[in-house]
């Protein structure tokens, strides 16, 4: 049996977004621009979604619109700020570890302005530039799991602040002094295909691509109204049960980071051992390539990923622990599901000394 420990990219559908899309699926399909009475139905449950998200989240209904992924949600959250800035003149600033989502739109709108961080991956707040189009803060690394100061962050700054909170959406609560943030439904148990963007009430925000005639003018095109419910679904069980998962989910990586540091030689855990997301965390292993360790961890029925968390398919070096000044080489990403047990955690812990072992001896070490 595969014991998926892989949960940073995207997890299975929690059992409430599975119900809420099938029950959906035959109320949700029609227009909900239209007047008739089915297209009126499939606007109720488009409302509905909206108020449940917007409940889950403690924001206002009319802060959040629905796109087709997380990366549009990134794009237009981020470029839409930026959009009176960059007529300006002024850069994109961004902490060196936000996504690939941020770090693409920030080169395409403009010019980008990388902040430090320090070696656990927290932004530099005294780097933060007092004047710029936007300041990108994620709410929480995608590969390390260190949360950032975002409250801090967006006190230092007179420029808007947009936060990817796609890392941690629905796992924890939002942290404040935003304007707009992004989330994607299947990191936290929804179906794939759906995001958030949150823009704050006053915002000074401009749809930064064509507008289109839709329900909602900050997103474009047909609405996918079952998988936009099962998601709001799906966030308000996992907000609702998350204080056990979270406290469950905390002390397993505690567990990992101990065991993994004290039991094999030559690797460094990164990223904040505390102020972290629950479930997740990354370590190095030196003269141990990546792409062998992924493939022998899979061979024992452990998915695990490695290399770039948002370039992992090239298995290039990281830029996040690259910007953190850790060690690249043979990184490991443990994340957690929601129903990953201790014993599927100790059996990891067991087996991983065994696997550096045999690796580093092929090479000779």
């Amino acid at each position: 049996m595969s014991k998926d420990i892989d949960a940073a990219s995207s997890t299975p559908l929690h059992p409430a977004a599975r119900e809420a899309f099938l029950a959906a699926l035959d109320r949700g399909y029609a227009d909900p621009r239209r007047l008739h009475a089915t297209a009126r139905d499939a606007r109720l449950l488009l409302d509905n979604a909206r108020e449940a998200t917007a409940d889950a989240l403690a924001v206002r209904p009319d802060e959040v619109s629905f796109t087709a992924t997380g990366t549009e949600a990134v794009h237009r959250g981020l470029l839409g700020l930026a959009y009176r800035g960059l007529r300006d003149g002024l850069p994109i600033a961004h902490t060196a570890v936000e996504h690939s989502a941020v770090l693409h739109a920030a080169r395409w709108g403009g010019t980008p302005l990388p902040v430090a961080v320090d070696t656990a991956g927290h932004v530099d707040l005294a780097q933060l530039p007092s004047t710029a189009a936007v300041v990108a803060v994620q709410s929480a690394n995608h590969e390390v799991g260190t949360l950032q100061p975002v409250a801090k962050a967006g006190a230092q700054t007179d420029a808007p602040l947009f936060m990817d909170a796609c890392a941690s959406m629905g796992r924890l609560p939002l942290p404040q002094g935003w304007a707009a943030a992004a989330g994607s439904a299947h990191k936290w148990g929804g179906p794939a295909g759906v995001g958030v963007l949150l823009v704050r009430k006053g915002a000074r925000w401009r749809n930064p691509f064509p507008g289109d005639d839709r329900v909602d003018e900050r997103t474009s095109g047909f609405e996918n109204v079952p998988a936009i419910l099962a998601a709001a679904a799906s966030l308000q069980a996992v907000v609702a049960e998350r204080d056990e998962v979270n406290a469950r989910q905390h002390a397993l990586i505690a567990l990992v980071r101990a065991r993994v540091a004290a039991e094999v030689p030559d690797v460094e855990v990164v990223g904040d051992p505390d102020d972290r997301l629950p479930h997740l965390v990354t370590f190095s292993c030196l003269y141990v390539d990546g792409e062998a360790l992924v493939h022998e961890l899979d061979r024992r029925s452990f998915g695990i990923a490695s290399g770039s968390a948002c370039t992992s398919s090239t298995l290039a070096p990281s830029h996040v622990l690259e910007a953190m000044g850790v060690l690249t080489h043979g990184n490991v990403r443990v994340s957690l599901q929601r129903d990953t047990t201790r014993e599927q955690v100790e059996a990891f812990c067991d087996v991983l000394p065994e696997v550096v072992r045999e690796l580093r001896a092929r090479v000779g070490l």
